[in-house]
């Protein structure tokens, strides 16, 4: 069992303050899905629990299993266990999937020799096609492939939790099917913990979340289980951010 816990965490950009002290824990096989209206404070969340460049943190903590997260760049809270799936994958000329999996996981000290069995076997899975393996990493691919290749790497890479920014967001019904299973899956095989960011409960009615916490100006202002997202489906967020 891990636990990612973020405690008082008030943070934001040079000069403006988003985050106005949040608190969550998450524990391994978990999904906690996090809502809100636009400009609350989601992306920011998790570019700094992440480290993403650019972001000040004034207070607080972001620990995995007791590791300080905060006092880490990026590259090793990856290697502590965290993934971050990008709202907006980024593009990487030259530089192709299979060869980032096997370097990762050449850091990790895990064996590569059943990498390319891996590999196929997570790509059939996801319907995603290998032959987008080979070319450089989200050059030409539509929003959906993207997210599959996001989610191929997630699979194969089994960090202990995930922060997914909007896994829903450019794609289609199959392909937002596909992508959610997967990581529902992982939350069963692997013990995966998961911290969603959506806007739409469509995303949850695959990816079943056991928390849905309300986030608006910075602050979590509500949670509840999986009946708060169809909740705000019928109301929307008015009278729940005040």
């Amino acid at each position: 069992m891990s636990t990612l816990i973020i405690e008082n965490l008030v943070a934001g950009i040079p000069g403006k303050q988003i985050l106005n002290g949040i608190n969550l824990t998450l524990n391994s096989g978990e999904v906690h899905a996090i809502m809100g209206p636009n400009g609350a404070g989601k992306s920011t969340l998790s570019g700094v629990v992440m480290g993403k460049p650019g972001y000040v943190v004034h207070s607080g903590s972001v620990t995995l299993d007791g590791v300080d997260l905060l006092a880490l760049p990026a590259w090793q809270r990856a290697q502590a266990g965290l993934h971050l799936i990008l709202q907006y994958p980024t593009e990487v000329p030259g530089v192709h999937l299979d060869d980032v999996i096997r370097e990762a996981y050449v850091s990790r000290g895990r064996d590569t020799s059943t990498l390319d069995a891996e590999i196929v076997a997570e790509a059939a899975r996801i319907h995603f096609d290998m032959a987008l393996v080979e070319r450089s990493m989200n050059v030409d691919l539509s929003g959906g492939e993207k997210k599959r290749n996001e989610t191929l790497q997630l699979a194969l890479l089994k960090p202990k939790f995930a922060i997914l920014d909007e896994l829903d967001s450019g794609l289609d019904i199959d392909a937002l099917r596909d992508c959610a299973r997967r990581v529902e899956a992982a939350t069963q095989e692997d013990n995966l913990g998961v911290l969603v960011i959506t806007h739409y409960a469509r995303l949850l009615e695959e990816l079943r979340p056991d928390v849905v916490h309300i986030l608006a100006a910075g602050k979590i202002v509500k949670s509840g289980g999986p009946e708060l997202a169809d909740e705000l489906e019928t109301t929307g967020y008015a009278g729940l951010t005040q």
